[in-house]
């Protein structure tokens, strides 16, 4: 499983034409394209009951905290943008009553090992009401003096007392948002931020404690330059991040109207987006660092690296994780939580939000039941996605059918002329499934092949972003 540190891939104009195509990130599977109204507060009652039957397992622990107070014209996240106070003083209230009305219909299953605070930017919230958000939390669940407890940070507007609060409160993890340093693509992605306030807060965080900082990058960005990235690059590695997400842009303004805020024409082709995510793979990689599923890279003796080693990486809504649970749950306006085979959504904005829980109900706009053919494909994707490899056995062991057969028509189309194993993305043996180091660069495409939804959604209005 080591890494060579040549990383020179090859990708003809012919391969990148073919597969630079729309296609889900598989946050999850079904992904939440399918989520539909049916599954409404009722059924999320009937999946916390369930949930609260296996009162000695984990959980892992979401809090969406929307508020900015400025729009990234880049951003796909689901955010309000304010500089009234009151606005985010309302919703904390409703936070706070949503956290203990789920912790009652979960009874005695209280324990986190993995708890995150997205957004948005929590840091946006004042020290008080960060202390007072997290005396909820901790009245009504037990969080593990092991679990990993992550924040997102924005270095614009982090105070240093933020951080010395956050390390006091048991936060051992940091996610900081740089995206890219240039500042020509800052000012075009609205989001002007140097690298000495990137630097000053980085170095604070450490002196601080948190022994964990992940640096969060975008590659695909408007006005984006080889030679540019390169130096933000080597900025971050001069930092030693010991994690570093490198992430596509996902250009849909159907979905984030934003992101018609500049010229399409800015954005670079799909070549020379890929050039872009190759050259930091290869800085990355020469640095020392190991490939963390399709987009991050970690230090070696970084958990995350450890378990790609061992083959044991998982993911869920907040990312790349050796500390998943059974169950999910996830709190706040748009928060995605997966309970007892089923994913749940809260509602996306603000008042229907409130009204929910104004009503006694918890505020599910939309959900999944999994089926057992989903909870198959879902573990299959997940193997792919985050550790390359599929081992048949272990699936045939896990869910009680013969790989081959279950899955005839997609081992069908990989062995075909024009298939993933022609293409050079994946080898099959006996035994197993393996991702090559070319397919790692397509493993969204390796991952449709077992997408038994995307058949339905070929036509239409557009949904996902392009692979690469």
């Amino acid at each position: 499983m080591s890494e060579s540190v040549s990383t020179s891939i090859r990708v003809t104009p012919d391969l990148l034409r073919k597969y630079d195509r729309p296609g889900p990130r598989y946050t999850s599977y079904p992904t939440a394209v399918e989520f539909n109204p049916a599954y409404d507060a009722q059924a999320y009652f009937g999946s916390l009951e369930q949930a609260a039957a296996r009162a000695d397992d984990p959980l892992s622990l979401y809090l969406h905290l929307p508020f900015c107070e400025h729009r990234c014209t880049f951003c796909g996240c689901n955010v309000v943008i304010t500089r009234h106070r009151e606005v985010e003083q309302k919703y904390l209230t409703y936070l706070h009553r949503e956290i203990r009305e789920v912790s009652r219909r979960l009874g005695r299953r209280r324990k986190v090992v993995q708890y995150h605070w997205g957004g948005g930017t929590p840091t946006y919230l004042a020290v008080e009401e960060m202390r007072a958000l997290q005396q909820v939390v901790t009245e009504c669940f037990d969080i593990q003096p092991d679990a990993e407890s992550a924040i997102e940070v924005d270095p614009r507007v982090t105070s240093r007392e933020q951080i010395d609060l956050l390390r006091a409160m048991g936060f051992n993890r940091l996610s900081m948002g740089v995206q890219d340093f240039d500042p020509e693509v800052q000012a075009i992605i609205n989001r002007n931020q140097t690298e000495r306030q990137t630097r000053e807060l980085f170095a604070y965080s450490r002196n601080a404690g948190f022994g964990s900082i992940n640096v969060d990058l975008i590659y695909g960005l408007p006005l984006q330059k080889p030679e540019t990235f390169a130096k933000t690059l080597d900025a971050v590695i001069e930092l030693r991040a010991d994690r570093v997400a490198v992430y596509s842009y996902a250009h849909v303004p159907w979905l984030r109207t934003q992101q018609k805020g500049f010229d399409p024409a800015m954005l670079p082709s799909g070549e020379q987006k890929l050039e872009l995510f190759c050259i930091a793979r290869e800085a990355f990689v020469q640095a020392g660092y190991r490939q963390i599923g399709m987009d991050h890279f970690a230090v070696p003796e970084d958990e995350l690296a450890k378990a790609v080693e061992s083959r044991t990486l998982s993911r869920n809504f907040m990312g790349y994780t050796v500390k998943s649970a059974p169950d999910m749950i996830g709190l706040g306006v748009s928060a995605i939580g997966d309970v007892a085979g089923a994913y749940a959504q809260n509602q996306k904005k603000l008042p229907r939000y409130y009204d929910a829980l104004d009503q006694g109900l918890l505020p599910i706009d939309r959900g999944y039941r999994l089926s057992a053919d989903d909870q198959l494909r879902r573990f299959v994707i997940t193997q792919l996605m985050c550790n390359f490899h599929l081992d048949k056995r272990a699936v045939e062991a896990r869910f009680g059918i013969v790989f081959d057969q279950a899955f005839e028509p997609e081992l069908a189309q990989l062995v075909a002329p024009d298939g993933l194993i022609a293409a050079g993305f994946v080898s099959l043996s006996r035994e197993a499934l393996d991702v090559e180091p070319l397919g790692r660069l397509f493993v969204r495409n390796v991952a449709m092949l077992f997408d038994r939804y995307l058949a339905g959604r070929s036509a239409g209005a557009p949904i996902f972003s392009r692979t690469i």
